[in-house]
């Protein structure tokens, strides 16, 4: 049997959307391999009677991240095969990736790190990160969760709710990104580091939010091979092994600058591309065996 990770949807982060699940599922069946979808944090799921496990849908991780990381910790200690694997998992789950990323030479939206507790240096901030509009979300976090996109003239209104968020949090300010309102974010989506297909995210109109809950549009597109190459370079560098990997980003003056690696629980986009399914299809056999 092999366990499909999701989580105890709520609606919050999967309305307007494909039931992925049930498409892994399917694909799993197909493939002759018993499967059963469960919770991440179900209590009484025993994850000892698994033969391999993948993790599709855990979308409330950063809700009970402490939790999330003993979850981790309890599935190492199985050693069950898990894709994508746990240690790409707990590196991917905060966005202190982008630092280490952006060190090593690549195009990547990182920003400035308020850390847990600290006092915000406003100065500090406003002279670190080079934009005249800011966006400003939890280090760990996912659909948009206390996100919010302020003018640096705004900054002072907005001060003491994001100390406030710091006081609990480790937070992020990355500068606004206009690419993103006037052309959208790219999603290319990768199978055991192979290309598969792309989609482009447009936020609805007013908003700068691309995620599909919060009335973005998706379009199916091909990427030029200059974007697929340069997607592919994140790949082959941070997630050479992993079953799945969605590449967002946008280009900035003809380069593709990385917004997110998106490698614990990324939607795939699996009905935007006729391919699709049979790419995922095709490399859950080559892993499974």
């Amino acid at each position: 049997m092999i366990a499909i990770v999701s989580y105890y949807s709520v609606g919050a982060y999967d309305s307007n959307t494909v039931n992925e699940d049930e498409i892994l599922s399917s694909i799993l069946d197909e493939l002759g391999f018993p499967n059963q979808v469960v919770p991440w944090s179900d209590q009484d799921v025993k994850w000892g009677d698994f033969r391999a496990i993948l993790i599709k849908s855990t979308w409330d991780y950063f809700d009970y991240y402490d939790q999330f990381l003993e979850w981790i910790e309890k599935i190492h200690s199985l050693k069950i095969p898990v894709l994508n694997d746990l240690n790409t998992i707990r590196w991917n789950s905060s966005k202190n990736y982008l630092s280490e990323i952006k060190e090593k030479g690549f195009a990547v939206i990182s920003g400035q790190e308020l850390k847990k507790g600290s006092k915000i240096s406003t100065a500090n901030v406003l002279e670190n990160v080079v934009a005249e509009t800011l966006v400003v979300k939890p280090m760990v976090s996912g659909g948009a969760k206390n996100t919010l996109k302020l003018k640096k003239s705004e900054w002072g209104f907005y001060s003491d709710k994001i100390q406030s968020f710091v006081n609990e949090e480790d937070f992020l300010v990355q500068p606004f990104i206009k690419e993103v309102q006037e052309v959208g974010e790219f999603s290319l989506i990768f199978f055991n580091a192979k290309f598969s297909h792309a989609v482009l995210k447009t936020p609805a109109s007013g908003d700068f939010r691309v995620q599909h809950y919060f009335g973005g549009q998706i379009k199916s597109i091909l990427p030029s091979e200059k974007m697929e190459s340069e997607a592919k370079a994140f790949i082959s560098e941070f997630a050479p092994e992993s079953l799945y990997a969605r590449v967002d980003g946008v280009e900035i003056d003809g380069v593709f600058h990385l917004m997110e690696l998106e490698l614990i629980e990324p939607y795939l986009f699996l009905t935007s591309h006729p391919k699709a399914i049979q790419n995922y299809q095709e490399a859950l056999k080559k892993r499974l065996g």
